[in-house]
């Protein structure tokens, strides 16, 4: 009995060693169970609205800050200076791949989803919303408060064109 449990864990201390470099290899391969098998990037929309959620993240900041209500004009102009760059990347970013993006804002969107999603009457803690060039600011204790993008988005990859709208909102 004692001489086949050595022969046992021997075999054990054999396999373990075994398989180092096979973990070794894994590791290095940069494994991720949510990345693509192939290089394809195969979800281009779902791409471009992290893209842009993140882009109107970066233009929020220090908006409040900045603008009063009655430079809420000015305070949308701002926020379309600071996403025209990620926007010009993105549309730039997957062409030699075969995936274009073309982006733009949709007024109409705007409008329809300020009416839908921004409270009115008179108990409400906010003060009124407007959509202007695709971009709904808010009025929030006489500070200008970016709420939602709307953006239109084409993507043209070799499988086909398609058009859909996202609205990135706050929080």
């Amino acid at each position: 009995m004692t001489r086949r449990g050595q022969m046992v864990l021997a075999a054990a201390a054999l396999l373990a060693v075994a398989l180092v470099p096979v973990v070794f290899a894994y590791l290095q391969l940069g494994y991720h169970p949510d990345v693509a098998a192939s290089n394809d990037y195969d979800a281009p929309t779902e791409n471009a609205e992290h893209v842009l959620s993140r882009a109107v993240a970066t233009a929020r900041e220090d908006i409040p800050q900045r603008y009063d209500w009655q430079s809420r004009e000015a305070a949308v102009e701002t926020i379309h200076d600071r996403l025209r760059p990620t926007r010009r990347t993105l549309e730039a970013s997957r062409v030699e791949k075969g995936t274009a993006y073309e982006i733009s804002t949709n007024q109409t969107v705007a409008t329809s989803w300020a009416a839908a999603n921004c409270p009115g009457g008179p108990n409400r803690q906010f003060g009124s919303c407007e959509a202007r060039r695709g971009v709904v600011v808010q009025q929030r204790a006489g500070e200008t408060h970016l709420v939602a993008v709307a953006f239109d988005v084409t993507v043209t990859t070799a499988r086909g064109v398609t058009d859909v709208t996202i609205v990135v909102s706050e929080a």
